[in-house]
C-alpha cells in the first residue's frame, strides 16, 4: 500500500512526520543522530537530517552500512552532498569513514504495533543492531498503513522506544522490564 500511495500524499505525510520529529528530538536531544536512506517508499527524512544538522555545528548525523550478511549494521558519518556508493539493494551509504555509534537511530518501519515492534525487510540487520547496541534508543519511522494489531514479534526482536507516524507521536506502549 505505501509503494502505491502517490508521493503527493507520502509528502504531506513527511511534512507531518518532520513536525512530530521536531519535538520528539529537541526532547532528547541526540548529537548522533543515524536514519535511513529512503527505500521503497519509506519516509524520506533526508530534507529534515539538513535541517537537523544546520541547527548545530557539533550535530552529527550517521547512514547505517552493512558490513557483512549476518553482522550488525555500522554507522558512517553522512552529510549533504557527500559521495555515496549503493549496495546490492541499490541503497546509497558512505563507502569510508570511522564507525560511529549513535546517540538515536530513527528505524523505518514496514508495519508495526503498539509496543513498539516493527517488520523490516526479513534480512535481520537492525535486529543483530539492536541487539548489540543495546542503550542506543530508537524511533519507528512510518505511515499510519502499515499500523497493525499485532506484528507477531518473535524473542529476539526489540521493540522502539518510540514511534512517530503523521499521526502523531507514540511511546511504545510495551512493559518495561
Amino acid at each position: 500500500m505505501r509503494e502505491a500511495t502517490p508521493a503527493s500524499r507520502r509528502a504531506v505525510w513527511e511534512e507531518a512526520i518532520a513536525q512530530h520529529l521536531d519535538a520528539l528530538v529537541a526532547r532528547l536531544m541526540p548529537r548522533v543522530l543515524a536514519f535511513c536512506w529512503p527505500f521503497r517508499a519509506e519516509a524520506d527524512l533526508r530534507p529534515w537530517v539538513d535541517r537537523w544538522l544546520a541547527g548545530g555545528a557539533a550535530r552529527i548525523a550517521a547512514l547505517p552500512v552493512v558490513v557483512a550478511k549476518d553482522a550488525p549494521l555500522v554507522f558512517r558519518c553522512w552529510l549533504p552532498g557527500m559521495e555515496l556508493v549503493r549496495d546490492r539493494h541499490g541503497i546509497p551509504f558512505p563507502p569510508h569513514g570511522e564507525s560511529i555509534e549513535p546517540d538515536l537511530a530513527l528505524v523505518p518501519l514496514n508495519a508495526f504495533d503498539a509496543r513498539g515492534y516493527r517488520l523490516g525487510y526479513g534480512g535481520g540487520y537492525f535486529d543483530r543492531t539492536l541487539a548489540a547496541m543495546r542503550r542506543l534508543r530508537t524511533v519507528g519511522i512510518g505511515f499510519e498503513l502499515g499500523r497493525e494489531a499485532d506484528v507477531l514479534p518473535q524473542a529476539h526482536d526489540r521493540a522502539m522506544d518510540w514511534l512517530i507516524t503523521e499521526d502523531g507521536i507514540f511511546p511504545a506502549a510495551r512493559p518495561w522490564g
